[in-house]
């Protein structure tokens, strides 16, 4: 997928780090090592990262630790054979930060805002400190009349900390919105890999197979959950479908 998350680093060993990710001859500093790892994955997703954000990639690889998870209330779980098909579950009102990208690939715009959500985190605040992270980032995507493509407007987002969802920090990025949500619920499926236009329009109908025809749910509109990072092989991603109503 096109999400460059909290710890690329993770998993990587001394030999790893050190090795020469580019044509210099000369010893790289840890946040050139950093940075050029983070190129390096973004490269595969055709997205580039700037050197501007050496600073937060690094801030964000020493504090990889502050992290909450996003709470939510199960409803239901569906199984087969002692396999979980999908689960229902409701996730609390409270504050996102929000940012909306259009590029031509799902993966690209996902990347991009993630990138302007990562300076928002790293101090570009009316707090002026980094606010910590919760998981999972979510993207949330509309399909086509036709069903067969992605409109092109993807919005990345995350719930922020419990700490500042009373008094959210306003972001210095005026692409970035602090949105207050009602609770949502949320018909929800386990995946793991990539997550590309392609692996998560087969999500999609793969859902829906298992789903069958449900009025209830909205038949346009989906989200997807990103728990790990792009250096983890079999990463775990969750697909979303959305009730009309709690």
């Amino acid at each position: 997928m096109a999400l460059i998350s909290l710890e690329d680093l993770d998993g990587l060993d001394d030999e790893q780090l050190g090795g020469d990710f580019t044509d210099n001859p000369e010893p790289m500093d840890e946040d050139d090592r950093l940075l050029s790892h983070w190129q390096a994955v973004a490269s595969t997703h055709q997205v580039s990262v700037p050197p501007e954000m050496t600073g937060p990639i690094h801030e964000m690889t020493q504090n990889h630790q502050q992290r909450e998870p996003l709470p939510f209330s199960p409803i239901s779980r569906h199984e087969k054979m002692g396999e979980v098909l999908f689960e229902e579950r409701v996730y609390p009102a409270g504050h996102w930060a929000c940012v909306t990208r259009g590029e031509q690939l799902y993966e690209q715009s996902i990347s991009n805002g993630f990138m302007k959500l990562m300076r928002f985190i790293c101090k570009e605040n009316s707090a002026g400190r980094f606010l910590g992270m919760t998981v999972p980032v979510v993207s949330h995507f509309r399909l086509t009349a036709d069903g067969d493509a992605f409109e092109k407007e993807v919005e990345t987002a995350f719930f922020l900390p419990a700490q500042f969802q009373s008094d959210p920090p306003r972001p210095s990025d005026p692409d970035i919105t602090i949105v207050h949500r009602e609770p949502i619920r949320v018909v929800a499926r386990t995946f793991f890999g990539t997550t590309t236009e392609e692996t998560v329009t087969r999500q999609v109908r793969l859902l829906w197979e298992l789903v069958g025809v449900a009025e209830e749910l909205q038949g346009d509109a989906y989200m997807v959950a990103v728990y790990e990072n792009p250096s983890v092989p079999r990463r775990r991603n969750e697909i979303w479908f959305i009730r009309r109503q709690l």
